[in-house]
């Protein structure tokens, strides 16, 4: 695990510890297993200045109905230290881990000093789980918080079946303070021509979303990249069903039931992923979007792209999900009442822009923003599951960012299986209209690239595109100071072969604090 000696080091200087009181044990029986509860591992998420969320999940059958943990409540015990010897131990308790999610854990730790490493595991029984490393975020006003430099790791859509996890191996040993998971953490259905496979069928029912995640945590990198440091994460479709829009499903025939499969797919959500109790869905509903601040110079406002969104316009039949559509063939493309976001997130990230004071101000989503036109002929095609099919949606955005004099934004995207690098414009490819904001779209963990076409017209002229490239499987890596982003795009060849893959830097670029556009 990588030493964050860079962004700690101004905290650090001259602090004490305290040590906390247990938390209270709770009524329910205590664990204890024959095989290893912690094959899913650890993770921690949603840093704070005060604590963060401590993640697993106890289950010693992952593959099973009921992951091998049986039907009833279990308790474990955690362990808190600031060295990973565990010499230094400053807290410890119990814990419950419900039968009503999985067993999973979401420990919402309070009371830590700010600015600070610290280490974690579990104890369930005799078994000891792998030891996760988190941190503090700088106590706002602080010297730390104003001179902090952050790694930041982005990543998206890592379809098991088609590759190999090397981003995650080599992100880590890059060094990463913190991981962006932009959406497609899992895929509900299978693929062909696999690398690898997982348990075969689509996901319906919570059981077979469960199945899935443990699948996806069987690969030992993404396990370390989840004990390395904490996550912040946000879904795209395939968590639920590819294209979903809010309550419609992608296939009209599956309609009727699609209410309760997505309930199902969000719970499974929650209780494989490093967030805080207050996300747990709720009546098939689920409280993702929030920013996190960190310090006096990091504000990451994550954005819910599937939850609320408009149904897609002008879908060829008989999906209703994602088509490229010629625009002037669909009037309700420029329709100011369909939503992205829903009207209460948009309002939500307007008054969390205006109100922001951080330095720099990351929007954290799973789509492509960027508008270019896919067509190279006279008429213009977009496609309808982007930001590019919510045109009125998008402008609104633009809108908000435009006029809320935010420091130094930047939209951070996934899902295309491409790198893009581009500057956005109130009007998009005019010169004249004034830079917004910046885009980076970080390419896939391992599913398979996009057309050629479509990136070539990410390619062409006039698009306020710095780099496009969808022929590489990867990760984008940034580290982020008082004055600058830097940000690079770290590809591979291939990703279909277990060892041997070999990562190269494609393209790096930068922003200035205080100047708008990205710099070669």
């Amino acid at each position: 695990m990588t030493s964050r000696r860079r962004f700690l080091g101004a905290a650090l200087a001259g602090a004490g510890w305290v040590l906390a009181a247990p938390e209270p044990a709770v009524a329910a029986r205590r664990a204890r297993f024959d095989r290893d509860p912690f094959a899913l591992g650890v993770a921690s998420g949603y840093p704070r200045a005060d604590g963060m969320v401590l993640w697993t999940r106890l289950a010693p059958e992952p593959y099973t109905t009921d992951g091998g943990a049986g039907w009833a409540d279990l308790t474990l015990n955690y362990e808190i230290a600031e060295d990973p010897s565990f010499r230094r131990r400053i807290r410890s308790g119990t814990v419950t881990a419900p039968a009503a999610d999985a067993h999973s854990v979401h420990l919402d730790i309070t009371g830590l000093r700010p600015g600070r490493e610290y280490f974690y595991r579990f104890r369930a029984g005799d078994a000891i789980s792998p030891i996760g490393r988190s941190w503090t975020a700088p106590e706002p006003g602080s010297p730390a918080a104003a001179m902090a430099k952050l790694r930041v790791g982005l990543a998206s859509c890592q379809s098991y079946e088609q590759g190999h996890y090397h981003a995650w191996r080599d992100m880590v040993a890059r060094g990463v303070d913190l991981v962006l998971h932009l959406g497609d953490y899992i895929y509900e259905s299978g693929s062909g021509n696999p690398v690898r496979r997982h348990d075969p069928g689509e996901c319906v029912s919570l059981e077979d979303y469960r199945r899935r995640y443990a699948w996806y945590r069987s690969d030992a990198s993404l396990r370390a990249a989840h004990a390395a440091c904490p996550w912040l994460v946000t879904w795209d479709d395939h968590e639920v069903d590819n294209d979903y829009a809010g309550l419609q499903s992608e296939h009209p025939a599956e309609q009727a039931a699609f209410a309760a499969r997505r309930a199902a797919a969000y719970q499974a959500y929650w209780e494989h992923m490093p967030m805080p109790r207050a996300m747990r869905p709720i009546g098939g509903a689920m409280s993702l979007f929030g920013t996190t601040q960190i310090g006096d110079l990091f504000a990451f406002h994550m954005l819910d792209t599937r939850q609320y969104r408009s149904p897609q316009v002008c879908s060829k039949p008989p999906r209703v999900g994602g088509s490229r559509v010629f625009v002037d063939e669909c009037p309700a493309w420029e329709d100011p009442e369909r939503s992205l976001l829903g009207g209460p997130q948009e309002r939500w990230i307007d008054g969390q822009l205006r109100g922001s004071k951080a330095r720099w101000n990351l929007l954290g989503q799973g789509m492509v923003f960027s508008l270019v036109d896919e067509d190279p002929g006279p008429r213009t095609q977009h496609w309808n599951d982007s930001w590019a099919g919510y045109s009125a949606a998008r402008q609104r955005l633009l809108g908000s960012v435009a006029t809320s004099g935010v420091a130094n934004p930047l939209i951070l995207g996934g899902d295309i299986h491409a790198f893009i690098a581009a500057d956005q414009r109130m009007r998009a490819g005019d010169s004249a209209s004034p830079i917004v904001m910046s885009e980076l779209v970080t390419t896939s963990i391992s599913s398979g690239p996009p057309p050629k076409r479509v990136i070539e017209a990410y390619q062409r002229d006039g698009n306020d595109v710095l780099f496009a490239d969808g022929d590489r499987r990867g990760y984008l890596w940034m580290e982020i100071g008082p004055q600058r982003l830097e940000a690079r795009l770290q590809g591979y060849e291939s990703v279909r072969e277990e060892t041997g893959a070999e990562e190269r830097t494609l393209f790096t670029c930068a922003l200035e604090d205080g100047r708008r556009g990205l710099q070669r």
